[in-house]
């Protein structure tokens, strides 16, 4: 196993600074108009509403300054398994249109170095989708919040993916496959991408949190810290934002550097990046290993802890600063 540096931060976490309070408000509000407001939002069962999503995120983001640019393709012939779609439905889709959408602050001395921001914004057929992935696309924008309109000397792109879920996973038609192929082809020079994953439950429960095996044994009991997850190719950029994030925050977190065949390392956008070659990583409350409602009806806006998450998201706000600055 690769050591991770520093040590998860343990006790109870301090009260909320002022700070911190707005940060949450925010966040609440951007998990509350995606999984209330728009609600469940997918090509395959809810296509309108996922174009809601979009522009509440461009609109976001031109607020923030940004010039978001909505990137189209079409979908393809190329499905994956989805208990609740047929490949005759599935089939329906085929040449329909979808989006990412992209904004960008340009780096000064190293603007050829690119800093990938990411989170999905679609949900997995007709959940609300809060956790999943409503509380990724909050912090995404909150950390787009926080960069806008400061110097950089890398390149940092925000990227709201669409058709992160099935049918569509582990396919061609993934959004962030699409992109990640886009940016390939341009011979780009992605130094890091960090996929923001389902980070809004926590919880100090005993055996409240599962693993696959066979970890459980090298990690708590209980699922009360955000996790930092790469594959083996990723491991000095894992290690690298872990130990900023255990210098910054005061929350507990792990990591781990593993093969791509254990069992959901791969369970999100970075797979994409990492197929071509791109180191990337995955920021997570570990989903489906200790939220009961992921991909179900009760993925709600109420079960998101946002002041957990709100102290998640400012430790993240160092690790970008330091990506978008390395030397």
């Amino acid at each position: 196993m690769i050591q991770m540096p520093g040590k998860s931060f343990s006790g109870v976490p301090p009260a909320l600074s002022a700070q911190e309070k707005q940060l949450s408000a925010r966040l609440k509000e951007h998990v509350e108009t995606l999984a209330g407001k728009i609600g469940a939002r997918s090509l395959t069962a809810a296509p309108a509403n996922l174009e809601r999503a979009a522009a509440y995120i461009t609109q976001s983001m031109e607020k923030l300054g940004y010039k978001p640019q909505r990137h189209e393709y079409k979908i393809s012939d190329k499905f994956g398994d989805d208990p609740f779609f047929s490949r005759a439905e599935a089939a329906k889709l085929v040449g329909m249109k979808a989006a990412n959408i992209v904004a960008e602050i340009k780096g000064s001395d190293a603007a050829g170095e690119i800093v990938v921001i990411g989170a999905h914004y679609d949900s997995v057929f007709d959940c609300p989708a809060a956790n999943d992935n409503g509380s990724g696309v909050a912090s995404m924008l909150e950390l787009a919040r926080y960069l806008a309109g400061k110097k950089c000397r890398r390149t940092v792109r925000f990227v709201a993916f669409t058709n992160e879920e099935p049918p569509f996973f582990r396919t061609e038609n993934m959004g962030s496959s699409r992109y990640a192929r886009e940016c390939h082809a341009r011979k780009e020079n992605i130094v890091a991408m960090l996929s923001l994953e389902t980070m809004g439950y926590y919880t100090d429960k005993p055996d409240s949190q599962e693993y696959p095996a066979p970890m459980g044994s090298a990690y708590p009991t209980s699922g009360n810290f955000i996790a930092f997850v790469a594959n083996l190719k990723s491991a000095e950029l894992n290690k690298q934002c872990l130990a900023t994030f255990r210098q910054s925050a005061q929350f507990p977190s792990e990591g781990i550097c593993a093969p791509e065949s254990l069992p959901g390392i791969d369970y999100s956008d970075q797979q994409g990046f990492w197929a071509l070659g791109y180191p990337a990583l995955m920021i997570t409350d570990t989903a489906h290993l200790r939220y009961k409602h992921y991909h179900t009806p009760g993925d709600t806006a109420d079960k998101v802890q946002y002041g957990n998450l709100a102290r998640v998201v400012h430790g993240l706000e160092a690790v970008l600063n330091d990506l978008a600055n390395k030397r």
